[in-house]
């Protein structure tokens, strides 16, 4: 089974946000300076309107937070931290089938064969597989010092 590059990026924001949290105002980032989808796109590595879109979506789903403003950025939510990873996954990736048959030159076989339905038990148990993981599971070390890694940038200054 392979996942589009929507579902990937989506999982690579969420692991990034969640341990974005766990770094001390002294260290590269606070939380006085959340994550922006420009830092996100520049840590990762993909263009920023592919990680616009995705956060767009994972938003709406109630797995991130963002907030506008000079003071705004991204955080992920309790829900984000504990989500399956297999929910997400099957979030993001949408309810297409795994092969199209009915497309625009249809299978000849569609009537009568049994791949198609091979195939959906196998992308079912491919999600239940990822169910076993949380977004905070796969965020955990060695993956957090890694992550906490990405291009630091110099913390904000504190006014007060």
């Amino acid at each position: 089974m392979q996942l589009t590059r929507f579902t990937d990026i989506g999982l690579r924001v969420v692991m990034r946000l969640a341990v974005a949290g766990e770094q001390s105002v002294g260290e590269q980032r606070g939380a006085a300076t959340p994550l922006t989808t420009k830092d996100l796109a520049e840590e990762l590595a993909v263009p920023y309107t592919h990680v616009a879109k995705v956060v767009g979506r994972l938003s709406e789903m109630g797995v991130v937070h963002a907030r506008r403003g000079r003071t705004g950025g991204l955080t992920i939510t309790d829900l984000g931290r504990e989500a399956r990873v297999g929910w997400l996954a099957r979030s993001l990736e949408g309810d297409g089938e795994v092969v199209d048959c009915e497309g625009p030159q249809p299978c000849p076989l569609r009537r009568g064969c049994r791949l198609r339905g091979a195939l959906a038990r196998a992308a079912a148990a491919f999600y239940d597989t990822l169910d076993s993981e949380t977004v905070a599971d796969l965020a955990a070390e060695p993956t957090t010092a890694v992550l906490l890694s990405l291009s630091p940038r110099p913390p904000a200054e504190e006014t007060g």
